[in-house]
């Protein structure tokens, strides 16, 4: 492993900031597509912020 390099965390659909691990983020496929992986991260599931599938244009709370 090379000294240095680094790691991309995925990043929420809603509010585009990095998901840390151990957070309490969660990760699924389009509902409607099933090509695109969602994440989530722990406040924009709280409050039910809108994500929408860069695939097909499903949007979801």
């Amino acid at each position: 492993m090379e000294m240095g390099s680094k790691v991309k965390l995925p990043v929420c659909t809603s509010c585009n900031r990095p998901i840390p691990p151990g957070s309490l983020a969660v990760k699924f496929p389009c509902p409607n597509c099933g090509e695109v992986i969602i994440w989530r991260c722990e406040t924009c599931r709280k409050l039910a912020r809108p994500y929408k599938c860069i695939k097909c244009g499903f949007e979801g709370p």
